[in-house]
């Protein structure tokens, strides 16, 4: 758990606001997307879904977020070397280890860890940036006064923000003078939110966090596996204690429901303007396939994650949520619940069918390639 000291330097939010931050937002909503755009190939389909219905939401802007793999390394690492000690033995399965799988595939394709390729997050984040600017691009949208660079590193104390362009961005709108909260849809790491938080934590008052992330808060599970958790877990943790009003999507059992196959990309995405044309070359080209050492990619489905926190927003009868009490995430990555918490929105399920329909729809408005 956090330190109380630090805590207590976040007001705190009179419960009739805070019932009224987690209800449906109103019309035109305010938005900032805080996004690691690089790292896969869910956030361009988020983003794009966003450009191209500016009737649906004001956006204010969109915040490159860091990201990295490499904290996988050393237990592929792990795998790796105790499947190749097995080799002959007739029991490497037993050996295979956390990350059996993938280096069971890599040993498959003659390849080693080393070839394996993991940035760090101060390339993640350029990367990231890059990215939201060429989705701009192919959605035929300006990104001038839009784009802002986010933090090259994860926080290492709650005493030492990262001061960055996207945490200032992120401190001055929510800050505008604007009867609107400022909904920020995170779909990454928090380090963006948690630094701006601590730089200025009367902001509270102000922004809505809708974020996607690992299992739901009633999961016995460790949280370890989850991207968007593990990568800052300073940041994660101070999501859930410091009181800020949030929406929280499980990534697993909810938003993994978001998948899509081949086929509806070629009947429903490619063709559909530059942008359409780019995210299917993404799904045909998508670079974890070759990290995760997939192969017959043709034959499988890919989970869009992130655009579920488009669709919370644009539409309430697309994910299904619940007030409930705020988990405390332990040093562990396991969820504790202590009395007197505040509360938090939850999702529980959604109707892929419904998003994905009005995805698709919406791509049919894209500008031509």
């Amino acid at each position: 758990m956090i330190n109380p000291t630090i805590l207590s330097r976040f007001p705190k939010i009179d419960p009739k606001t805070f019932e009224a931050r987690l209800g449906r937002p109103g019309p035109s909503p305010r938005v900032i997307i805080d996004t690691d755009t690089a790292n896969e190939i869910d956030d361009q389909y988020a983003l794009a879904w966003s450009l191209l219905s500016p009737e649906r939401m004001d956006l204010e802007g969109v915040t490159a977020v860091p990201f990295s793999f490499a904290h996988h390394r050393e237990g592929l690492l792990e795998s790796y070397d105790l499947i190749k000690q097995a080799e002959g033995k007739g029991d490497a399965e037993r050996f295979m280890g956390g990350f059996g799988g993938w280096a069971k595939r890599l040993i498959e394709q003659g390849r080693t860890v080393d070839d394996v390729t993991f940035v760090g997050p101060a390339e993640g984040v350029e990367l990231s940036y890059q990215e939201i600017l060429r989705v701009f691009e192919k959605c035929g949208v300006s990104s001038e006064g839009k784009v802002f660079k986010g933090s090259p590193a994860y926080l290492e104390s709650f005493d030492q923000p990262i001061d960055t362009p996207a945490a200032r961005f992120i401190i001055e709108r929510a800050r505008a003078e604007d009867d609107r909260p400022l909904y920020v849809l995170a779909m990454g790491a928090l380090t963006n939110i948690a630094s701006a938080l601590l730089m200025a934590p009367d902001i509270i008052e102000k922004i809505v966090v809708v974020w996607t992330a690992s299992f739901p808060s009633y999961a016995p599970f460790c949280n370890e596996p989850s991207l968007n958790l593990v990568q800052d877990k300073l940041a994660s943790q101070l999501l859930f204690e410091s009181g800020v009003p949030h929406v929280y999507l499980p990534g697993y059992h909810v938003g993994a429901q978001l998948k899509i196959s081949l086929p509806e990309m070629e009947r429903f995405v490619s063709g559909k303007g530059a942008i359409g044309d780019y995210l299917h070359h993404l799904y045909t080209h998508n670079p974890l396939h070759d990290m995760f050492a997939i192969t017959d990619a043709e034959t499988k489905t890919w989970v869009i994650w992130d655009i579920i926190n488009v669709a919370w927003l644009f539409d309430p009868d697309y994910v299904s949520t619940k007030i409930m009490p705020s988990p405390v995430l332990n040093d562990e990555l396991y969820w504790e619940h202590p009395e007197g918490a505040h509360m938090m929105l939850e999702a529980f399920d959604l109707d892929r069918d419904a998003i994905f329909e009005d995805f698709y729809n919406t791509l049919k408005r894209a500008p031509k390639a």
